[in-house]
């Protein structure tokens, strides 16, 4: 009687972690949402974690998006959600994450749902697509236009506003250049600094060729209508200057703590530090979207989170798969 001995493989895959998902991704903008199609169709078991309305829902639309221009950032994010639902290992739910626990080589999400329940979810890797606040100057009006009259991307809102009376707001060396940039969709444009400029020769001189006024009044408020349009920059003098729009470049925070709770590297500006693999400074921590530094557009955004999903399915098929 023959014994047919069931060969040993040389090499056995180390035992992966037993997690609830994959991958969880927490935040539902451009970069979460391309980053879940992208895991989804590498048949990743993942969660969506969406915290809520995009920093770009007050804009009338999401410009220069190929195939998507002018679309309305609701119907953008509709759009992805939509075609996320072919893909079964694609979870998605109204969640807030409160904490993240690393825990060896997987990760512990503590989340409030849409009723207030809380609940918890593991995953061997989780990428962050939180996205940026915008901090803007405390005047007057000045978030009651925000989006429409008030505006920060020339590149998102200058077709719009061509050939109008335009205003740049801010001081020194930021104002300046926002201010050169928006001079090409503007022929009549005047810099605000509401109080000193803190204008160096040079800047003033760059300014006064392009045919760019500079007013140092300090501002009192902000003029507009029920839709959003700006009118008038109310100086405190009682003077106004007649504007269509005004471009502000705003300091940003972090929309979330996490990162700042797990101890991720930040750059010097305070977005989430990543490598070329779109890995943070922790093992098994990835980032994508406006949470990470350089420009900020929605179609960048996406790139950014499919470059992240394709980082992570790599680095979970080399785990799966011995050498």
């Amino acid at each position: 009687m023959s014994h047919h001995a069931t060969p040993v493989p040389r090499h056995r895959a180390p035992a992966q972690p037993t997690t609830d998902y994959d991958v969880i991704i927490i935040g539902a903008g451009s970069a979460g949402l391309s980053a879940a199609l992208a895991l989804g169709r590498c048949l990743r078991r993942v969660l969506v974690c969406d915290g809520g309305p995009p920093r770009n829902a007050p804009s009338p639309g999401v410009q220069s998006f190929f195939t998507r221009d002018g679309i309305k950032p609701a119907e953008l994010l509709r759009v992805g959600l939509a075609q996320l639902e072919p893909y079964e290992t694609v979870e998605v739910r109204r969640a807030q994450v409160q904490r993240v626990k690393p825990a060896g080589r997987t990760f512990t999400v503590e989340a409030e749902g849409k009723s207030g329940r809380t609940f918890t979810a593991t995953a061997r890797k989780l990428l962050l697509a939180t996205g940026v606040e915008d901090e803007l100057p405390p005047v007057p009006g000045m978030r009651d236009l925000w989006g429409r009259g008030v505006l920060h991307c020339p590149y998102c809102h200058g077709w719009e506003v061509r050939n109008q009376p335009l205003a740049v707001y801010g001081q020194g060396k930021i104002v300046t250049g926002m201010a050169l940039l928006v001079s090409r969709w503007a022929p009549d444009l005047v810099v605000c600094t509401d109080g000193p400029g803190h204008l160096s020769d040079n800047a003033r001189r760059r300014l006064r060729q392009q045919k760019i006024k500079v007013n140092e009044e300090p501002i009192s408020h902000l003029e507009g209508t029920a839709g959003g349009q700006l009118r008038n920059i109310v100086f405190q003098s009682g003077e106004k200057l007649a504007r269509h729009a005004l471009f502000v470049h705003p300091h940003q925070h972090q929309r979330s703590t996490l990162a700042e709770q797990l101890g991720c590297r930040l750059t010097s500006k305070g977005a989430v530090w990543i490598n070329k693999h779109s890995q943070t400074s922790i093992s098994g921590l990835y980032a994508a979207g406006d949470t990470t530094s350089g420009p900020q557009k929605a179609l960048l955004a996406a790139a950014e989170g499919m470059e992240a999903a394709i980082a992570i399915h790599e680095t979970l098929t080399r785990e799966e798969c011995p050498k």
